[in-house]
């Protein structure tokens, strides 16, 4: 396995990390340590582990917390809004039509239904819901959000000022068990 300079850090990994975001949901502690065992045998050295990072106090930045925009809700009932990602990325290459179908697919408007029910009854718009559900783990430092329009940016930066309830925080969790890795 080749090794790479992991930015300006000094730090010397291996080219591929292993994410372990299965590891005690869809895959067990014993298929856990095989996965890992077989990642360290061929020379990987580079694990993301979320609890890893809470426990040693190493932040994580999570990017696209309302995942291109479909939990905006906008794709919801077959829509497809003009000059939206999904709908422009529907008509280009091969590469963007297998990510429009990776992020529009039934799983993932499922989890945008639920999603919107969750924040429609805590007050808040689902924009502000996913980024401020990102925020609310204090292994995140930062989240990376994106828009198109500055319009976009009002309900994602009104998650700054959203403490989540716990029941909130739990609708949310029984979400992803409900409907496990919607994007595959």
């Amino acid at each position: 396995m080749r090794r790479r300079r992991l930015g300006r850090s000094g730090l010397v990994v291996s080219e591929i990390c292993l994410g372990t975001m299965t590891f005690g949901s869809m895959a067990d502690e014993r298929t856990s340590h095989a996965i890992l065992d077989r990642a360290f045998d061929a020379g990987i050295d580079f694990v993301d582990v979320a609890e890893v990072c809470r426990r040693e106090h190493v932040h994580l930045l999570p990017y696209s917390p309302i995942g291109g925009g479909v939990l905006s809700g906008k794709y919801q009932n077959g829509a497809r809004p003009a000059r939206s990602r999904f709908s422009l990325y529907g008509e280009h290459s091969p590469r963007t039509q297998a990510m429009t179908r990776r992020f529009v697919n039934e799983k993932t408007l499922a989890t945008t239904a639920r999603m919107m029910a969750i924040a429609e009854q805590a007050g808040l718009s689902p924009v502000t819901l996913a980024v401020a559900w990102t925020l609310a783990h204090d292994f995140v430092g930062s989240t990376i959000i994106g828009a198109t329009t500055p319009e976009h940016l009002a309900d994602a930066l009104a998650a700054a000022e959203v403490h989540l309830s716990p029941d909130v925080l739990a609708a949310c969790d029984a979400v992803g068990r409900d409907i496990p890795y919607p994007m595959g």
